[in-house]
């Protein structure tokens, strides 16, 4: 739980801070403010990365070198602070007091989650963001999960470049069982995170869409034939390609709604509802195996959606047990079971509201 939180320089935030409530927490003010600047310091403190993709440089407020994000959270009896530095020099994580070797250590520290206008992509966009949905479950879930994954992306690269080339197909087959056996370790960490988190994925997706909801795992590779047999079989089309083509790396979820895919779901409405029931479920599944509850930020939820989807959303939420921050234009237009502690960006600057 995140109980203080500062951040400077970042975006136009010249120096924004809060004293965060345990469950929910409403940010409004008028469009352009800085209010999804403000959500978006508070996932970087946690992610080490924008969840709208900026670089450092467009982060950084103009005229100044660098940003710095601060935040005490309880964990536990006790409490432990984050920092976050970046800029010209690079990026700097701090836990506790210690400097932290990657960003990974924010995430472990500080778990949290986000629903943005955007969150339809989970649905409309390419598999990668399907694939990075599964892996955030299982590193909270799986303990080895981060470094499978890091071990697995080493030995891809590696393959590829011995690939692009073109090199002997002995030497390609050399990278390949340590590529199988990594791959096998991540195919199957990412089943068994898929099947854990089932249950919620469709009682999600019956309370949001009201309608029942279908979730297949796509391995990377034709389903009826071994890996090992398709990375031999396809060394020529790999090497021509400069890439290898099949693996967990190429996996993906086909996601169905009412018999349809969900992708071609007219609405993004529908769309964003939908992606809505994914993340809530990988927030519960992930709760649930850390035994605390997680942040979860809310980016304009009423955005694109009807007044009885936004009540089925906030529902939804408040269910949870996070501790949760959300952004509106208006005070009024989100609804909590308990009133949230409130806050008035204006022109960057942050105030808490007491009304």
């Amino acid at each position: 739980m995140l109980l203080r939180f500062r951040a400077t320089d970042f975006r136009c935030l010249k120096k924004a801070e809060l004293e965060l409530g345990p469950r929910f927490n409403l940010i409004h003010g008028a469009n352009a403010s800085g209010k999804t600047s403000l959500l978006e310091a508070l996932a970087y403190l946690g992610r080490g990365k924008s969840f709208r993709g900026a670089t450092t440089a467009n982060l950084t407020r103009h005229g100044e070198n660098e940003f710095v994000l601060f935040g005490e959270i309880e964990q536990g009896a006790g409490r432990k602070t984050l920092g976050v530095r970046n800029g010209r020099e690079g990026l700097e994580v701090r836990v506790g007091g210690e400097a932290a070797a990657s960003a990974a250590a924010l995430a472990e520290a500080l778990p949290l989650q986000v629903i943005d206008p955007e969150v339809h992509n989970l649905i409309a966009g390419g598999p990668e963001l399907r694939r990075r949905f599964l892996d955030w479950v299982a590193f909270h879930v799986e303990h080895d999960h981060l470094q499978i994954w890091r071990r697995f992306r080493r030995a891809l690269k590696q393959r590829n470049a011995a690939l692009r080339s073109r090199a002997s197909e002995s030497t390609i087959r050399s990278w390949n069982t340590e590529f199988l056996k990594l791959a096998m370790d991540l195919d199957q960490s990412r089943r068994k995170v898929l099947d854990l988190t089932m249950e919620a994925l469709l009682a999600h997706g019956r309370l949001l869409l009201q309608s029942e909801l279908g979730f297949e795992y796509r391995q990377g590779w034709p389903s009826d034939s071994e890996l090992a047999e398709n990375l031999e079989s396809g060394i020529e089309r790999d090497r021509a390609l400069g890439a290898t083509q099949a693996g967990p790396h190429r996996a993906d979820i086909k996601v169905g709604c009412d018999e349809r895919q969900a992708r071609k779901l007219v609405s993004r409405g529908q769309q964003k509802l939908l992606a809505s029931a994914m993340i809530l479920a990988a927030t519960e599944t992930a709760q649930a195996a850390l035994q605390r509850p997680l942040l979860l930020l809310l980016d304009d939820p009423a955005a694109e959606l009807d007044r009885d989807s936004v009540t089925r959303l906030m529902g939804a939420v408040s269910g949870l047990g996070c501790q949760v921050v959300a952004t509106s234009l208006e005070p009024e237009a989100l609804r909590f079971p308990e009133p949230p502690r409130v806050f008035h960006v204006e022109q960057g600057g942050v105030s808490y509201d007491a009304h």
